[in-house]
């Protein structure tokens, strides 16, 4: 009896330590050889044998949409920044002489974006839990502590803190017990969102055992478990040849089974991310176990901040039976400066995407900032008595009472950011301003007293 053999893809990934072993490099000059070295001192930079040899079109860099994606450059860096680190690398600096300095330039890119660290992170009994956010009402964020690290990074990284060695700036845990009993306790909670790093990067036996934990715990009030992850775009073999791959499919049937929704985030770029055969029946086996994919990208300068790209992309994921869910505006921290559209700009793109995709693709809702007073949508730009003007609306907030209201803002082409912004009409704050200082010190009351109980 013939048998059907399985090709197995080895994972091999590259870092700043052995890049230049990659046989592609030779394409590259010396300088961008050593733009990849010195940035990636600074951000972090993970790639493997999936992104080099079957994603990136090695024909069109350094401009392929992936490479960039993947692939320090030195225009990531600001000038003053990467000029301080090449002249120390240059020196002869010793290595913790470098890193020391790298962690001085890392604390002036706004490591932890919209209040991660100072508002985010819930408490019980006293303690922080320090491996979970709880930012909007139904949703609690979970950083499982073996998921921290991903198959390969993206260059524009919000969460780029968690992988270049500064503990204080990570999130994580092992506390299972305590994340089943703050569910327990907040019965508001609906949906739990697994994310790091990238949860997917974990064998599968460990990945169940928090699966299993919830499940036997039977909280009625959880109703949705998400998984974020990009392994889809990243390493698509993690459903499909790895030694775990059908270990993970059947968790991921359970979770259904029980009764719950799963919804796995993924995190789709570029349509080239959509045009392998492995990530094509990775969705296929994931979408047999009754979970639901949903995908979401920030719009970001040199990778695809191009109308015809975002709506082939929501094209390819409806045909591959994936919700386009969120467009995102690159957020401020990191290389923001490298990947930052305006706001108007990312409203023009999205609109003309918009505009030529069928409805079944406009479930895609953006641009979106995901800020410290909550998730904000540029709704466009309006004209009032002959004066410009930009909407906005709430998708999630703080205040679950913001949430579907509009507010207004003056005309501001160059305004990439909610900081950006003034409110129009001569508004001296936006309505949110002030609730959001008395949220903030209620926050910090109660932590204060529960410190002390």
């Amino acid at each position: 009896m013939d048998t059907l053999t399985v090709v197995k893809t080895r994972y091999k990934s590259f870092t700043q330590h052995n890049f230049r072993q990659i046989p592609q490099m030779s394409r590259l000059s010396a300088e961008q050889l050593d733009a990849i070295d010195v940035v990636s001192h600074v951000l972090p930079f993970k790639s493997n044998n999936y992104v080099v040899d079957e994603l990136i079109n090695w024909d069109n860099v350094p401009d392929d949409p992936i490479f960039t994606l993947t692939f320090p450059r030195k225009e990531m860096l600001i000038p003053e920044h990467y000029k301080l680190m090449k002249d120390a690398m240059d020196s002869g600096a010793s290595k913790d002489e470098l890193k020391k300095l790298a962690n001085e330039i890392r604390q002036e890119l706004n490591p932890h974006p919209a209040g991660q660290l100072e508002h985010n992170i819930p408490m019980i009994e006293g303690h922080k839990l320090t491996g979970m956010q709880h930012k909007y009402r139904e949703t609690v964020l979970f950083f499982p502590s073996q998921g921290q690290t991903c198959h390969a990074y993206c260059s524009f990284c919000f969460r780029w803190p968690q992988f270049v060695g500064m503990d204080e700036w990570k999130f994580a845990t092992k506390e299972t017990e305590l994340l089943i009993k703050y569910l327990q306790e907040h019965t508001e909670v609906t949906d739990l969102l697994f994310t790091g790093g990238d949860p997917m990067i974990m064998k599968n036996r460990i990945f169940a055992t928090y699966i299993d934990a919830l499940l036997e715990a039977d909280i009625p009030n959880l109703q949705t478990i998400r998984i974020g992850t990009k392994a889809l775009g990243y390493w698509p073999y993690k459903f499909t040849t790895d030694e775990d791959a059908d270990d993970t499919l059947r968790t991921f049937k359970k979770i259904v089974q029980s009764g719950k929704n799963l919804a796995i985030m993924a995190h789709f770029n570029h349509p080239v991310e959509l045009s392998t055969n492995a990530v094509q029946e990775a969705i296929k086996k994931i979408r047999a176990t009754g979970a639901q994919i949903r995908s979401q990208s920030p719009i970001m300068r040199n990778i695809n901040a191009d109308a015809s790209v975002w709506a082939e992309l929501w094209r390819k994921l409806v045909n591959l039976n994936c919700i386009p869910y969120y467009m995102f505006v690159a957020r401020d921290t990191g290389a923001q400066h490298y990947f930052k559209v305006p706001l108007t700009e990312a409203w023009n793109i999205f609109q003309k995407a918009y505009q030529s995709v069928s409805g079944v693709c406009r479930t895609v809702r953006g641009p979106s900032m995901s800020a410290t007073p909550g998730k904000v949508q540029m709704l466009g730009v309006s004209e009032v008595n002959g004066k410009k003007i930009m909407t906005f609306r709430f998708l999630q907030g703080r205040d679950p009472d913001w949430v579907a209201r509009p507010f207004f803002a003056e005309y501001d082409d160059e305004a990439v950011w909610l900081d950006d912004l003034k409110p129009a009409f001569g508004e001296e704050k936006f309505f949110f301003e002030n609730e959001l200082d008395k949220l903030f010190n209620e926050q910090l009351g109660k932590s204060i007293v529960d410190n002390f109980d």
